[in-house]
């Protein structure tokens, strides 16, 4: 897979959220882009499992990429015991709502993808599967010294951010703005997290994701309303933990 040069919309912690992944999708169909990037955690959490693995393979079958999180990892193989009891509810609701096709497309998720200056991961580059948070300059520095690759996009921490690696060294951070064009230098290396489609934690309950042009070498954060009242109903409906609705309206 050859992302090089391309267009990329990039999406991370969709968490089964339709009405999240619907309203980023019509967004950046509006932006043009060439290929969609799933950065992990496609499911969990959300009521809408089954439509947005149907959404997400059609994509792939397009060329689209995706990487293996956390939860979806846990639908395959089980919860693990360090996983938080009402994420663990979920997971074992997602799994009961799933067939063997989706169940297939989970399971042949890579960890990590890694194309030309480019890796995809979900949580980190030094254990891609061993699910640690990156949420600090140490930590960005960390995964930096672990790849090669100039961009790494990786998702798993619910929020926007952007860390960099300077010419002179040292490791830079801060919290982009939406609509605000950022060129990622290619004398820097840059770590990149485009926040969360379908449950973002930074206070702001609109959606979120992110846009880059590989040509242009410019980086685009987006904030996208979405039906958060019509996810957490079907949330409830459902019989999944109550907070996993009423954290959408918060974005908490």
């Amino acid at each position: 897979m050859d992302l090089t040069g391309q267009r990329l919309a990039l999406f991370a912690d969709v968490h089964a959220n339709r009405e999240a992944l619907a309203a980023c999708l019509a967004h950046a169909r509006r932006q043009g882009f060439d290929r969609a990037v799933f950065l992990g955690d496609l499911v969990g959490y959300c009521a809408d499992p089954a439509w947005v693995l149907d959404e997400i393979a059609r994509l792939v079958g397009a060329g689209a990429a995706a990487v293996l999180g956390n939860h979806d990892d846990a639908v395959v193989r089980g919860p693990q015991p360090t996983m938080h009891a009402d994420a663990a509810t979920a997971v074992l609701w997602t799994a009961a709502q799933l067939d063997d096709a989706h169940r297939a497309l989970l399971a042949g998720l890579p960890p990590a993808i890694e194309s030309g200056e480019l890796l995809l991961v979900h949580a980190n580059a030094w254990a891609p599967r061993r699910w640690e948070y990156l949420a600090s300059t140490a930590a960005a520095e960390r995964s930096l010294a672990a790849t090669d690759r100039r961009l790494t996009f990786f998702g798993h921490v619910h929020e926007p951010a952007l860390y960099h690696h300077g010419v002179a060294g040292g490791v830079g951070a801060f919290i982009p703005s939406p609509e605000v064009g950022i060129p990622l230098v290619p004398r820097q290396r840059w770590i990149v997290n485009p926040g969360s489609v379908g449950q973002p934690r930074d206070g702001i309950p609109a959606a979120c994701y992110a846009v880059y042009d590989g040509r242009s070498r410019l980086l685009e954060y987006h904030r996208v309303p979405f039906d958060a009242d019509a996810a957490a109903r079907k949330i409830r409906a459902a019989g999944l933990p109550e907070r996993f609705g009423a954290r959408l309206a918060a974005g908490a």
